[in-house]
């Protein structure tokens, strides 16, 4: 990292205006004496989150100097060396020697582009932050590098896609009360959200350029945070895995028919493999395998997880949109609006299946989801699944087209529109 290099980066990003946002769920605490952590996908809006808080902070009465802006994927600090870090400091305080005993607001894009940098912001935290704000798509920042290097000093956040509530806001639609009218507008905004997905840009964009942009986001993805991050040696298996999962939403994901499946079409892989890189798909927040809900680990550990995917819009860059069905579509959604809020969730296979279970070793809530009840037998196998579930768990079906159904006593017959402006269980 070249000093002189790093003052214009960070002269750049205190004069650069701050652009017009749309404001999220997610509001970032401006006084929590905690390093706060945002975590999720690239492009799902974490940046932008970031420069809310800054203008937050600034409009607070913070001068936009005491503000250390930094990406760590920025061409311009590269290479990047532990030992460096210590440049950032001695580059802001050279650039704004006026500043001097005045707090400083630390934000980090990026930071598992860093190496070590979890001890640079754990002595920062220690030592001189007025607040320190950190970004990555990466699982680990969750798991390994905050747990072990961060030690009881973060508060962590999980960005998501735009939520369907998120959704109608971008849109400008505002669901009225007891309005026929509105709840038409919403539940055509629904078919429009399950057609678009939730990534930000993709959402706002024109609707030409939205195969292009997703292409673009599928390949950065692939190329940044599968093989460059994890140095994979055969990015085809990769690129099929991928492309298989984005592609197959709220579907059951057997590692072994895989193997099978990529032997039979030639390529070289072990089962280790695919297992291995099924988890580079879920540490780079692409992918949530949610097991069966079962007390017994060995019974988890066994049967085949159901596969949910961060954005089924991804999936458009390896199967036209119109052939990735769109109940699956609608069942991912509605995995994903409880996942944003909690994780043990889970599902029942078998003749009682249940879509997603919330609370999966106490069930509070069982789910089955379908697009249309108009078939005689798809509303006897969602209806009979949901009335032979035990315990006293909400039992829940939610459709887009309910068909003049009447649901059987015990059940909750809910419109998808509805369902997916619920404040979630838990």
């Amino acid at each position: 990292m070249d000093k002189e290099r790093l003052k214009y980066v960070l002269h750049e990003a205190a004069t650069l205006a701050l652009p017009a946002i749309h404001r999220r769920a997610i509001e970032v605490p401006l006084a929590s004496g905690k390093v706060v952590v945002l975590v999720g996908i690239r492009r799902s809006g974490k940046t932008f989150l970031l420069l809310d808080t800054i203008r937050r902070l600034v409009a607070s009465g913070v001068d936009r100097r005491q503000i250390v802006q930094v990406s760590f994927e920025d061409d311009r600090l590269h290479p990047l060396r532990a030992t460096d870090y210590d440049l950032i400091l001695q580059a802001h305080a050279e650039l704004y020697p006026e500043l001097a005993g005045r707090p400083r607001y630390f934000f980090f894009d990026e930071v598992q582009a860093a190496p070590r940098w979890e001890r640079f912001v754990r002595r920062l935290h220690d030592t001189r932050a007025g607040g320190i704000y950190l970004t990555g798509s990466s699982s680990h920042l969750l798991t390994r590098e905050i747990a072990t290097g961060l030690r009881g000093r973060c508060l962590s956040y999980e960005v998501f896609p735009l939520s369907f509530p998120e959704f109608l806001d971008f849109r400008g639609v505002v669901p009225e009360p007891y309005s026929p009218a509105s709840e038409a507008r919403v539940a055509a905004a629904l078919d429009d959200y399950l057609e678009t997905g939730g990534l930000p840009e993709v959402v706002l964009c024109e609707p030409a350029l939205r195969p292009r942009v997703l292409r673009e986001y599928s390949d950065l993805v692939f190329y940044r945070d599968l093989v460059e991050r994890h140095g994979l040696t055969n990015p085809a298996v990769m690129r099929e895995l991928l492309r298989h999962c984005l592609a197959s939403p709220a579907s059951l994901l057997s590692p072994h028919k895989l193997y099978q499946d990529f032997r039979s079409r030639g390529l070289t892989v072990g089962k280790d493999t695919i297992y291995r890189y099924l988890g580079f798909l879920e540490d780079a927040f692409l992918v949530f395998p949610t097991p069966v809900a079962e007390r017994s680990l060995r019974k988890r550990a066994m049967q085949p997880k159901k596969l949910h995917v961060v954005d089924w819009a991804l999936g458009y860059s390896y199967r036209p949109g119109a052939m990735i069905d769109r109940g699956r579509k609608l069942e991912n959604a509605v995995f994903l609006h409880h996942r944003r809020h909690r994780d043990d969730l889970g599902y029942i296979a078998g003749t009682g299946e249940i879509d997603l279970v919330v609370g999966a070793s106490a069930p509070e809530v069982w789910i089955n989801t379908s697009w249309s009840l108009a078939d005689d037998e798809t509303w006897r196998r969602e209806t009979s699944g949901l009335t032979a579930a035990g315990g006293p768990a909400r039992r829940v079906l939610v459709a887009r087209e309910i068909a003049g159904r009447t649901a059987p006593p015990g059940i909750e017959l809910v419109d998808a529109w509805r369902f997916l402006l619920e404040k979630p269980a838990g």
